[in-house]
């Protein structure tokens, strides 16, 4: 996973950077195919706001969340970026799931036909 922070209007310390990578752990834990993530920190007098850009094998998700702390933003993010990317990966399950039983209906229903067809002749002759 490629990580990139920026900060608007203010300066990335080692401490934030820290916590950034320890709250994007949590999403690499539920989904390993993520390829690229972009943070963006801002300050606007009073408003702390942390945007993601996550670019993962399917799917791009954009979160952002807005604070009176920087802290208590980044939280809000991570909780919201870990929504989105669960919400991703179990509609990825489902449809991994619908083509399996789409292509074992369609396997079962053609040997179907074929099967009753010889069970058929083998007794009509």
């Amino acid at each position: 996973m490629n990580l990139h922070l920026t900060g608007q209007h203010l300066d990335i310390t080692p401490a934030i950077r820290d916590y950034i990578k320890s709250k994007l752990d949590r999403v690499t834990r539920h989904f390993d195919h993520v390829i690229d993530v972009n943070v963006v920190l801002s300050v606007q007098k009073l408003r702390q706001k942390v945007e993601v850009n996550l670019h993962a094998r399917g799917k791009d998700i954009h979160v952002e969340a807005v604070e009176a702390d920087m802290y208590a933003a980044i939280d809000a993010l991570a909780d919201k970026l870990d929504r989105q990317v669960l919400k991703h990966k179990e509609k990825l399950a489902l449809h991994r799931h619908d083509g399996a039983a789409i292509k074992r209906d369609v396997a079962t229903s053609e040997a179907r036909p074929a099967s009753l067809g010889a069970v058929q002749g083998g007794g009509g002759g």
